[in-house]
């Protein structure tokens, strides 16, 4: 299994996509082998699909596809215009400079510049402004540190290099420095996706929210 449908009406899907599995078609086209969900669910569902946004490979959770032209066209805007909130959590190693922020309730707000390179995101004077705002929601008995994280902006890679930016990379992310393994995948999950600010969302049968559990 390469996904779980979580929400479907006649405009949209929801599916909670599992790691290790591309969103969309890679630029390599034909010559992927890698499993890509968009082409999995047109296969499954019997009919074509839109995509809206995506996750990265590694990554598990929420992710939305349009089932008309009409809906993606509406969908992409709420994205593009940041309407829409993607809530994700994560689990890092710990990094004792931030201990005191345990069940506090102001949140850290990390703002840089980011460029993509070829494999991984890095900081640059000539980059685009990348906006996270993240709080530290416990850390467990074996010291990893659990975070809720909401990307204001939506910068590739942009929640996996903050994190390896603060001393903290996500468990399993070794493209980010970490040297410990996850159970498949990175710990990085989109658990939450967020349409209150939608104010069209009646005119597509969206709910205010959808979310799945979180680690």
């Amino acid at each position: 299994m390469f996904y779980k449908i979580v929400f479907q009406n006649p405009h949209f899907i929801i599916v909670d996509k599992f790691p290790n599995v591309l969103s969309v078609p890679t630029r390599i086209g034909t010559e992927e082998t890698r499993p890509i969900l968009g082409k999995i669910l047109e296969r499954d569902l019997g009919v074509p699909l839109f995509p809206v946004h995506r996750l990265d490979y590694e990554v598990q959770g929420l992710i939305m596809y349009a089932l008309t032209p009409v809906a993606q066209r509406a969908g992409n805007a709420w994205f593009e215009q940041k309407i829409v909130e993607k809530i994700y959590c994560a689990i890092t190693s710990a990094n004792p400079e931030f201990k005191n922020c345990l069940g506090s309730s102001v949140e850290q707000e990390w703002k840089c510049k980011l460029l993509r390179g070829k494999k991984r995101a890095y900081e640059s004077s000539h980059g685009k402004e990348s906006v996270t705002v993240a709080h530290l929601e416990k850390i467990s008995e074996s010291g990893y540190f659990h975070w809720e994280m909401k990307p204001i902006t939506g910068r590739s890679h942009q929640l996996r290099y903050e994190l390896f930016r603060h001393g903290m990379p996500i468990v399993g992310d070794a493209l980010y420095g970490s040297t410990e393994i996850f159970s498949e995948g990175i710990a990085l999950r989109a658990y939450k996706i967020d349409f209150t600010k939608v104010l069209n969302r009646d005119s597509f049968s969206l709910p205010e929210n959808i979310s799945t559990k979180k680690f």
